[in-house]
């Protein structure tokens, strides 16, 4: 037979590279390349390393930081996927260059040791790769640290939270690191916060956040994982003795005073039964709120040790247990009255009060206190407009009501201004629009409605049992001062006499509807 009558010969199949051991891979042969190769390795070290976190983070110890979250559950799975995503590129694009007819290299480079140049290349690209990632692996730390801490929260990336870190440098809490109470221990409340402020972090790089910033109620973790890891409420007990001093408004700024003895009370965690005001932390009270910031709150549930139930309806508000079921019925915990534990913003009344009982303001400056006052209160679109203004303010009215002071008592003066623009900066910040007004302090009820959005005696079940509104709940006024300068103490109680001649009307009228203006 002719060689033109033979079968043409098929095209042999490329074979599967084999191993120095003469064995087949267990791979099909387009995973060999450099690119999926690369992918595997970056997808396997991504790997190992989140689990090594996660073991670090669960059965680490407590003290662990919160941020090991955003290494390994949000870093780390980028590259892990990137390389998942490498490997299957690289496997598709042998597979592409075989079926177009295109070069393609399935084997792997081979790397003898034995040759002096591929020994002097392996110890070179090797060393260059362990120094990148001794390198990587430090500054990778570094900022991480830097994360973790208050500036980088303040001020860095957060440079609209001026008013916030401001507050947080004059606030008891100072040297309690930001992410222990804003995330506080465990990847998920991390993660669960981070993706809460996702669209913060949109609203700041295109400069379309609110001013002021909004307190995230709605987002903040249960008080129990946060503050009660430093606060015990069950072994809180005895009482409190507060002085609070006051100063009118006339030209003479007429003092009087109170003391308190605050009923902070216990939880019942050392054999006495809860009382005082921190009983309501150990009983399960629940709350519908009618607004955001938890002014107003109709609807309050009681539920006994024994399982029973009192629901207390505002009589001033229409709000059946219909309509609560279809609301957020709150926990109350510590947040609910201690709702600005760090990021306090006084109002100016009560920051020149405090000056002034502290000798750094004069008291007998002739209308110092309303002066003051009155200028801090005023509205600015600037801090800078601001403290020119407590500046100029101060002394023209010095200068055409009393001159004689202001040429004799000029180092006073100063002073005053001085504390006044001080006080201004670290409270009231007309950027961000952030002021005591817009950011409502619970403890108390001066200048909030604080007890009183429960306590107002308007509170009642089906069968007349009304939530009080006795003082004498929270606290005992052991001594008042009043502005004729007579002082009255009693242990049992002090008739309260309000400054003013107002008659009852503080009886019946809460003290924020007049001085929380």
């Amino acid at each position: 037979m002719s060689d033109n009558n033979e079968t043409p010969k098929q095209p042999t199949p490329p074979k599967r590279p084999a191993s120095s051991t003469g064995k087949q891979p267990k791979l099909p042969s387009s995973y060999y390349n450099a690119i999926s190769l690369t992918g595997a390795a970056m997808a396997a070290l991504s790997l190992a390393l989140i689990l090594f976190l996660y073991a670090l983070e669960r059965f680490g110890s407590h003290t662990s930081s919160p941020y090991v979250g955003i290494i390994a559950f949000v870093i780390l799975p980028v590259f892990l996927i990137i390389g998942l995503a490498l490997g299957a590129f690289g496997a598709l694009r042998q597979q592409r260059r075989r079926k177009l007819g295109l070069g393609h290299t399935e084997r792997l480079p081979r790397i003898d040791l034995n040759d002096p140049t591929h020994l002097r290349g392996t110890v070179l690209v090797g060393g260059g790769f362990l120094l990148f990632l001794a390198l990587s692996a430090f500054g990778s730390y570094q900022a991480y640290e830097y994360t973790e801490s208050d500036k980088f929260c303040g001020t860095t990336c957060h440079t609209v939270m001026k008013p916030e870190y401001t507050a947080f440098n004059n606030s008891p809490h100072q040297r309690v690191g930001c992410v222990k109470c804003h995330i506080g221990e465990g990847a998920e409340w991390y993660v669960r916060s981070k993706m809460s402020g996702a669209y913060q972090v949109y609203s700041v790089i295109f400069n379309k956040y609110s001013k002021p910033i909004e307190t995230p109620i709605r987002n903040l973790r249960p008080s129990r994982d946060t503050c009660e890891q430093c606060h015990w409420p069950e072994h809180f007990t005895g009482q409190k003795m507060k002085t609070f001093d006051y100063y009118g408004r006339e030209e003479g700024n007429t003092h009087w005073s109170l003391k308190l003895l605050m009923k902070i009370g216990s939880g019942g965690g050392t054999g006495e039964p809860a009382h005082g005001i921190h009983w309501h932390t150990v009983n399960t009270i629940n709350y519908v709120a009618a607004d955001d910031r938890r002014l107003e709150i109709p609807w309050v549930k009681f539920t006994g040790k024994d399982g029973r139930e009192k629901i207390y309806r505002s009589t001033e508000a229409e709000m059946t247990d219909a309509d609560a079921a279809t609301k957020e019925q709150r926990l109350m915990d510590c947040i609910d009255c201690h709702n600005r534990p760090t990021h306090h913003y006084l109002p100016p009344s009560r920051l020149v009060n405090r000056d002034i009982a502290n000798g750094l303001i004069a008291q007998d400056l002739p209308g110092i206190k309303s002066l003051l006052v009155g200028l801090m209160e005023a509205t600015y679109k600037t801090e800078d407009e601001a403290l020119e203004a407590i500046e100029v303010g101060t002394h023209k009215f010095y200068d055409e009501n009393h001159p004689e002071v202001a040429r004799a008592r000029v180092g006073e003066i100063e002073m005053a201004i001085v504390r006044a623009q001080t006080l201004f900066k670290t409270n009231i910040f007309p950027e961000m629009g952030v002021s005591w007004r817009g950011f409502p302090d619970h403890i108390g009820h001066l200048t909030t409605p604080g007890c009183f959005r429960c306590h107002d005696g308007k509170h009642q079940t089906e069968d007349g049992e009304v939530l009080p509104r006795d003082c004498d709940l929270c606290h005992t006024i052991v001594s008042q001062v009043r502005k004729t300068g007579e002082e009255v103490v009693s242990l049992e109680s002090v008739e309260y006499v309000h400054p003013e001649d107002i008659g009852d009307e503080w009886k019946t009228t809460n003290c924020n509807e007049c001085h929380g203006q």
